[in-house]
């Protein structure tokens, strides 16, 4: 058996309609596990989740709004019904309604942030961990970024919420790892998605910022994807409360 096979595991992911959920979650089905695709939108779910039943694959569209606990349970409630188990649970969703230094950053918007992208992960993980470690273990991915390693002028809030999901991922590995559960994260670089266009789009920002990456190229959502597969099957079964970097290398020479 490849040590990259998911045969059998039901995986969750949020954000999972676009960029690099939709990648995960399309690989991921690929290399054999059912999955759980989620995002604010019912449609856009329903979409992905058929052409992945359409391509052989087995998939379940359960819209999702993170920022409400009640539709987390939801979620969780209806995979577990559908399915009858979380084998994997990859928190990808989050957002970054600012741009720009953070003395002027809104305090709504500073809170959206904090409450949206560290509180749905630990809400998550509460909601979950319990069922997975009862049915013998399982492997919890959160999608971070460099922005949580690295100083911004631009991103602070963000990088600060995206640092936290490095924590939250080093306390629960700690706490879970005798029940079999492994919890890591992913620090994605520069990713050409919807969600970065802001620091992608612009030709003096992309040049400026592949200029200190080795590679010269900003990532796919592939590339993401690839890392996700092997912290979720038994090719990462020996690493816990880790942050994997996948950045071209900027975070080396930037």
């Amino acid at each position: 058996m490849s040590l990259f096979d998911l045969s059998g595991k039901v995986a969750l992911i949020t954000g999972s309609t676009k960029g690099i959920g939709l990648a995960i979650a399309t690989h991921m089905a690929n290399a054999g596990a059912k999955v759980v695709i989620s995002s604010r939108n019912q449609d856009a779910c329903d979409e992905v989740a058929a052409k992945i039943n359409a391509d052989g694959g087995e998939a379940l569209p359960v819209a999702c709004n993170i920022n409400y606990k009640e539709q987390l349970k939801t979620l969780v409630d209806a995979t577990i019904k559908h399915f009858g188990k979380i084998d994997i649970l990859v928190i990808n969703a989050a957002l970054n309604p600012f741009y720009g230094p953070s003395q002027d950053i809104p305090d709504e918007a500073f809170d959206k942030i904090m409450h949206s992208n560290i509180g749905s992960a630990h809400r998550l993980c509460q909601l979950v961990l319990p069922g997975m470690a009862e049915n013998g273990g399982g492997a919890t991915i959160i999608v971070s970024s460099i922005a949580g390693l690295k100083g911004t002028d631009v991103l602070g809030a963000y990088g600060i919420s995206k640092a936290a999901d490095m924590q939250i991922a080093r306390n629960l590995a700690v706490e879970w790892g005798p029940k079999n559960i492994r919890v890591n994260c992913i620090a994605p670089g520069l990713i050409k998605t919807d969600f970065a266009k802001a620091l992608w789009e612009n030709p003096e920002t992309y040049k400026a910022t592949v200029s200190k990456y080795p590679l010269r190229r900003i990532g796919e959502p592939e590339e993401i994807a690839g890392a996700a597969i092997y912290l979720a099957s038994d090719a990462g079964s020996f690493t816990t409360g880790q942050t994997l970097v996948v950045d071209g290398g900027g975070t080396i020479t930037g």
